[in-house]
């Protein structure tokens, strides 16, 4: 009896070549939409950055910290790959 079960396809390879469509597309799908939220994450936590980075700059141009030193942000790290 066992090797009549593994003999025979759980379905008829004519209708279970639908269902293996169905299912590969369905995860394509499912990667696609994960990757989508993945960038709009990555987009909303640069933006905040850029902001945050504004906020440390504007908060020690008024308070005059650091008087000649490169401030933390976009200048910093292009001053250093200057070099």
């Amino acid at each position: 009896m066992p090797d009549f079960l593994f003999a025979t396809p759980a379905l008829p390879l004519d209708e279970a070549g639908k269902y293996v469509a169905g299912a590969y597309i369905v995860f394509l799908v499912l990667i696609v939409v994960y990757v989508a939220i993945m960038a709009s994450k990555l987009g909303r936590m640069e933006k905040e950055l850029r902001e945050l980075a504004g906020f440390a700059e504007q908060a020690q141009d008024s308070h005059g910290v650091g008087a000649g030193v490169a401030a933390p942000g976009r200048e910093a790290e292009e001053a250093a790959t200057d070099v």
